[in-house]
């Protein structure tokens, strides 16, 4: 009788980086179950992946976690109190503009290509934590604003919602231009241009 092989094994966390990387690319709808399995490599199998993950929602729930906390740090500023408004803001963006046009991985923002990219094949499981980045980076904008209204640097009838909201349809937009090959340096002018719409609110010294 033929010696039962070994069941073949593979490396969880980078199965879990590999699938990050492939939603990312792809989005959630896009993105099969024959995909992640392959580019997981090790040749798992479905039962293994169920067993790992516990389903494709799940997993794409966990990439999104694994690349929140190694590109999180980017939008911090926006919530750091003892960094001055101005310079949060654009902080936030230059840093993200230079992080998603590095090589390495896909280009653009898991997080806005996801929202763009559909996901409605897998509910709220995996709409939610996309919209709950979204809105902790649109808050982060406006607490910004508001700290610099408060603070005289804006003028006082500077609407906080509408500049909060100007600046994250920015934010969100770079992802787009990254995937339609705007060149970076492009893009890094185009951050500073778009601080204009921010000094255009400036009081009056």
């Amino acid at each position: 009788m033929a010696e039962r092989g070994r069941p073949r094994t593979f490396d969880r966390d980078a199965a879990l980086t590999a699938a990050m990387h492939l939603f990312w690319e792809n989005g959630f709808d896009s993105t099969s179950l024959a995909q992640l399995k392959a580019a997981m490599g090790g040749g798992i199998s479905a039962p293994s992946f169920y067993a790992a993950f516990e389903s494709k929602e799940a997993l794409y729930k966990e990439a999104l976690g694994r690349y929140m906390e190694i590109y999180g740090h980017i939008t911090r500023s926006l919530h750091d109190a003892s960094i001055p408004p101005r310079e949060g803001v654009a902080l936030a963006l230059h840093r993200s503009a230079k992080m998603q046009f590095e090589a390495g991985h896909p280009r653009g923002c898991m997080v806005a290509l996801g929202s763009m990219g559909g996901g409605a094949s897998g509910g709220e499981a995996v709409t939610q934590p996309l919209r709950d980045v979204r809105n902790r980076t649109r808050a982060g904008f406006r607490s910004c604003v508001e700290r610099a209204i408060e603070s005289g640097e804006l003028r006082a009838t500077t609407d906080p919602n509408a500049l909060s909201i100007a600046l994250d349809s920015f934010f969100l937009g770079i992802s787009v231009l990254a995937r339609d090959g705007v060149r970076y340096a492009v893009m890094k002018k185009a951050v500073d241009d778009a601080m204009a719409i921010w000094d255009a609110a400036l009081a009056q010294g």
